[in-house]
């Protein structure tokens, strides 16, 4: 790490006239790492410069893009692959001080809402219910139907706070508190959809969460498949990875930006999406 005066002068040079030295300063920077964003974010908030406060703003950003790339390969190379660790890294796109811990505190909060109705003997359908009247009920949660395609859908610590989201983010937070409880439940990959399986040894059904915790059969999944005239595939009812989860939420979120005709967010998205092949 450089020195104080050191680094003091080359952001001073940001701003430079001349492009090559300005080129040549900012690759200094990034490769100082991430460690040097809160130098870079103080000189912001101290500069009266709008050339120089443009300049910070673009460097810190390309630096904690550069540290959600990272921690995103770290994540898809780990062993475990955590869900809710997977979904913060994909939060952190937008808002970049976002802690983990205090993912985990909102979902761990949400799971001793619904263990106090808990009772060890309750039956597969029973704990659903039970699920289901917590967290859309008494919690409220909520498909967000009036703005679908936001990226806030995509944003699991939006999603908690406004108890709106979409498919895959409601499921998400649905399957996570069904883990901790110790419950079969996981995520299912359909067209156009996204829903859970509470996945029995010889029997099983299928929960809509953006329809407030609905039961469904296979027989609907085939129905649902029929009408969009896409022949079945065994990955449609059967659970699916974390990745495909996450994956499937950086799809929703290039689509989201998309639409709102922010291509530079698209191009860094697709960047994420290339860690995993895709």
């Amino acid at each position: 790490m450089l020195s104080p005066a050191q680094l003091d002068a080359l952001i001073s040079l940001l701003d430079d006239s001349d492009w090559e030295v300005k080129q040549h300063v900012r690759q200094k920077l990034v490769g100082l790492g991430a460690a040097v964003i809160p130098v870079l974010e103080q000189k912001w908030e101290e500069s009266f410069n709008p050339v120089l406060q443009k300049e910070l703003e673009d460097l810190v950003h390309d630096l904690q893009f550069g540290l959600v790339k990272q921690r995103l390969q770290d994540w898809k190379d780990s062993e475990n692959q955590d869900l809710l660790e997977g979904l913060w890294i994909l939060n952190t796109y937008q808002y970049p001080d976002l802690e983990l811990e205090t993912l985990q505190a909102s979902i761990h909060q949400l799971y001793v809402e619904v263990w106090t109705f808990f009772a060890s003997d309750l039956q597969a359908l029973d704990q659903v219910k039970i699920l289901n009247h917590v967290l859309f009920k008494q919690l409220q949660f909520s498909g967000n139907t009036k703005n679908f395609h936001s990226p806030s859908n995509s944003m699991l610590s939006m999603v908690l706070e406004s108890k709106k989201g979409n498919p895959i983010s409601l499921c998400s937070i649905y399957l996570l508190i069904a883990k901790k409880l110790g419950l079969p439940i996981y995520g299912v990959n359909l067209p156009n959809l996204f829903v859970l399986i509470y996945k029995q040894e010889d029997s099983g059904f299928y929960i809509n969460a953006f329809n407030k915790g609905v039961i469904f059969s296979k027989e609907d999944i085939k129905n649902f498949l029929e009408q969009l005239k896409i022949d079945p595939q065994p990955a449609f009812f059967e659970p699916c990875s974390n990745v495909a989860i996450v994956l499937r939420f950086l799809k929703n979120l290039s689509t989201a930006f998309e639409k709102l005709g922010e291509t530079d967010k698209v191009e860094e998205v697709q960047e994420l999406l290339e860690i995993f092949g895709n």
